[in-house]
């Protein structure tokens, strides 16, 4: 059973980058309605056939919503703009090519839950905690399909 971030990266590691490319989706849809422009990226990245060239359009597309996300957060805090651009770089970590894939499903994750982290500083929601419990049961559930 997966209980903390040590077990959790853990077994993230134990996993190829394809594998983890799935994983990483299943995460990404958590929060997907915070950037839903990025859904292709996230279909792309759960295919286990995606080709080279499909995560590499992808991860521009990815990458283009990250900017403008960005550049929409401006000065005054928009926190749902800010949500929206960490679930662009997640979605952007799960296609990123090769040499910069290191650890798709960790960045995705953390990206993730600063996403979480940013819609509950919009809503003041005090529950910060719930977005990791979440990724544990995403990854043993899909660790035990596989």
């Amino acid at each position: 059973m997966i209980s903390n971030d040590s077990d959790f990266r853990q077994a993230l590691d134990r996993l190829d980058v394809g594998q983890q490319r799935r994983v990483g989706a299943a995460f990404v849809r958590h929060v997907l309605a915070l950037n839903p422009v990025v859904s292709k990226a996230v279909e792309v990245a759960a295919n286990a056939g995606a080709t080279a060239d499909e995560l590499a359009l992808a991860f521009r597309q990815a990458k283009a919503a990250a900017l403008d996300s960005h550049t929409r957060c401006g000065s005054d805090s928009d926190w749902q703009a800010q949500a929206g651009y960490f679930v662009a770089r997640a979605a952007a970590a799960l296609v990123a090519p090769g040499k910069q894939a290191k650890a798709p499903a960790w960045e995705a994750a953390a990206n993730v839950r600063m996403a979480c982290t940013c819609q509950q500083i919009d809503a003041s929601d005090e529950s910060m905690h719930e977005e990791s419990e979440a990724q544990y049961r995403l990854l043993e559930q899909f660790l035990n399909d596989i």
